[in-house]
């Protein structure tokens, strides 16, 4: 369901999914620049784009997908990894950055949620219940080594030149590649896997 739907139906917890979705788009895409600019390149910076503020990477097209079919996306922070005082790890960290962000986000969700123990289907608990459950997701679906997704860049960094040429060839037909994929459900064992894998890395960090 999209959020316009929750929005109508149901206000409370609409906010509840909103901010936590908002918010860990941002950091995701906020790390990727941030890594970025500590490795030389000071593109994502220059254009303002190392900001906490929702107007610098809302996309108005990924936002309004979000909002009807509950599918959408940010703007992506730019990168010139030519910049980048080593490419080769450059594709690796920065395209890292932001997955590593929301695992630690969803990290942070489970064991505030250990800690405090808030009753089962209050605010808090749903929040966090949300920004746990909206960060894993996340990571896991930018696993994926699909252009533009980070999982693709992160590939690219073990792999040969001529390698890394073929998989870029395909970044401008990615994004239909990707929708088409997950119309037929052909993504959901590879998202599962992922997701499996960082709840078990978050399962052991957790006391």
């Amino acid at each position: 369901m999209g959020l316009l739907n929750l929005l109508i139906n149901d206000p409370l917890t609409f906010i509840l999914l909103a901010i936590p979705l908002l918010y860990s788009i941002i950091i995701h895409e906020l790390a990727h620049g941030w890594v970025a600019y500590q490795m030389g390149d000071p593109t994502a910076k220059s254009l303002g784009r190392l900001s906490l503020s929702p107007l610098k990477h809302l996309d108005p097209i990924g936002t309004l997908m979000l909002f009807i079919f509950g599918f959408g996306w940010a703007k992506p922070v730019p990168v010139n990894f030519g910049n980048l005082h080593d490419t080769r790890k450059g594709l690796i960290f920065v395209s890292s950055a932001g997955i590593i962000a929301n695992m630690i986000f969803a990290f942070v969700a489970f064991l505030l949620f250990r800690l405090l123990s808030p009753a089962p289907g209050s605010v808090p608990a749903t929040f966090l219940y949300y920004l746990a459950q909206i960060n894993i997701i996340l990571a896991a679906f930018n696993l994926i080594p699909i252009p533009p997704l980070d999982g693709s860049k992160i590939l690219m960094g073990f792999m040969s030149e001529r390698f890394q040429y073929y998989l870029s060839r395909l970044e401008p037909y990615g994004l239909f590649i990707i929708i088409g994929l997950l119309y037929l459900g052909a993504l959901n064992p590879l998202i599962a896997f992922f997701r499996w894998i960082i709840l078990s890395l978050i399962g052991l960090l957790l006391p």
